[in-house]
């Protein structure tokens, strides 16, 4: 098994170097003339059979993508000899890995599903194959699976492939029509079809699995575009603003910069703030500090009005925290509003909150107060500071 493990680890490079070097012949010749189908391919077989072990197993991704990625490339978006070999016995390969016995073989299809679509989306009616099976992953019995896959969610859905619109469960009898019923109305994008997905991850029982989707669901956004952004996608981030762990919350504020881009935070405004104050009272202290770093970004998304009312009076206090790095940020955070806002801002909106902080029994309070209007000062005109 390690000597099987070690070729299977050096397949995929082997095939690159082969077509590499042999280029069209080594792909489409017939028999034994061709490198690929008389050598390769039923090594790529055999190390992917059920029979084999876990270590041998899981490379079977990675060798299929390689094989992929050299294939396309050679045949440079012509249907060749190499399109078949790749649609009839390699895509199968990747796919099978979806209902493999071993949560670790899954896992490794999970982790990689983008550099897979990346490797085999141009082929003829791949992504309608991959698509379903990606889904497959989303919904794996071990958390581990689904967070690996909800990792890759942004990245798959950016293919620009159409693919057939999920019509909920289907039988096999609905299978047999798909090819006669897939009309242009009734395809669309990647992105369209998966975010359908995320309102159901929101509710996954692994906080994990959130938190993972929380970093990438945003970035959906561009590619669905406005109006199918404030339909599909917007619904369930709100959720996920609302969830109970604090690392999920923080992963979809820190990732608000995409959705911004598309619809602005408007809609989210009221949603973010009560976010953003629980985050601010975090019993972490690394939480606190992650939240005030990304307060800036989030100023200049809400806007002066809306951050003057709701935020600023927030960020004084956290010059009164416990922690001394937070009392540090919270300092450097000021400067950072200050630059951004304007001095007069800063006179209006935080000085007079930071004088009562001279009035504070612990001088350690008092002396970051001091920290904090000599960096603010700095972002200050020498008139104005």
């Amino acid at each position: 098994p390690m000597v099987r493990r070690v070729a299977s680890q050096n397949l995929g490079t082997v095939a690159e170097a082969a077509i590499k070097v042999g280029g069209r012949e080594a792909v489409d010749g017939t028999g034994d003339e061709s490198i690929v189908v008389g050598t390769l391919l039923p090594l790529y077989e055999e190390l992917a059979a059920n029979t084999q072990p876990d270590s041998v197993r899981l490379q079977i991704t990675e060798n299929c993508v390689a094989l992929g990625r050299a294939i396309t490339t050679l045949d440079n978006g012509q249907v060749t000899a190499g399109t078949a070999i790749l649609t009839d016995r390699v895509l199968p390969l990747v796919v099978s890995t979806i209902d493999d016995r071993s949560w670790r073989v899954r896992w490794t299809a999970a982790s990689k599903f983008a550099d897979v679509v990346g490797s085999f989306s141009s082929l003829p009616g791949a992504m309608d194959v991959l698509v379903p099976a990606y889904e497959k992953l989303l919904q794996d019995p071990e958390a581990e699976v689904r967070t690996a896959a909800a990792l890759n969610l942004a990245d798959v859905a950016r293919c620009d492939a159409l693919v057939k619109m999920d019509e909920g469960p289907s039988t096999e009898g609905e299978e047999d029509n798909g090819a006669g019923g897939a009309d242009d109305g009734a395809r669309v994008k990647v992105a369209q079809r998966l975010v359908k997905r995320v309102t159901t991850l929101t509710e996954d029982d692994s906080e994990n699995v959130r938190a993972a989707l929380a970093m990438v669901a945003t970035e959906l956004a561009p590619v669905l575009g406005k109006e199918e952004t404030i339909a599909h996608l917007v619904p369930p981030v709100l959720l996920l603003l609302r969830d109970a762990t604090s690392e999920v919350r923080l992963n979809i504020i820190s990732s608000l910069s995409a959705l911004n881009e598309v619809i602005g935070v408007d809609l989210l405004s009221q949603s973010l703030l009560p976010a953003i104050v629980d985050l601010a009272e975090d019993g972490k202290w690394r939480i606190r500090l992650a939240i005030i770093q990304h307060i800036p970004l989030l100023a200049e998304q809400l806007g002066v009005d809306f951050f003057s009312d709701k935020l600023a009076s927030l960020c004084v206090g956290w010059l009164g925290d416990d922690i001394s790095s937070i009392r540090t940020a919270a300092a450097v955070n000021l400067k950072e509003l200050t630059a951004l806002f304007g001095a007069q801002w800063a006179n209006v909106h935080l000085v007079p909150s930071i004088a009562e902080i001279r009035q504070h029994q612990s001088y350690l309070r008092r002396l970051t107060a001091v920290q904090a209007c000599s960096m603010m000062a700095t972002a200050m005109d020498p008139v104005q500071a």
